[in-house]
């Protein structure tokens, strides 16, 4: 998914630099940070998916009770709101 920041020009003289920059290499086309950008969240998702189960066997149980109470407070506080 593109980042927002990155969206094209809407002049046509800015546009068509654009193109000019990125058919001369000048400028890298976004298609190219997309798919390094795909790649880098498959690691952190791979890394993500350790890193809860991980987290989860080292707390105790009252750890866990305290962790859930608080989140379901928030929730709560989210819908008065």
């Amino acid at each position: 998914m593109p980042d927002r920041s990155r969206k094209r020009p809407r002049d046509p003289a800015q546009l068509a630099k654009l193109i000019v920059d990125i058919a001369t290499g000048e400028r890298s086309d976004s298609l190219r940070a997309e798919v390094a950008s795909s790649a880098a969240s498959v690691l952190g998702r791979l890394g993500g998916l350790k890193g809860g189960r991980a987290r989860a066997a080292k707390l105790t149980a009252r750890q866990r009770t305290q962790i859930a109470r608080k989140a379901a407070e928030a929730r709560w506080r989210k819908n008065d709101g």
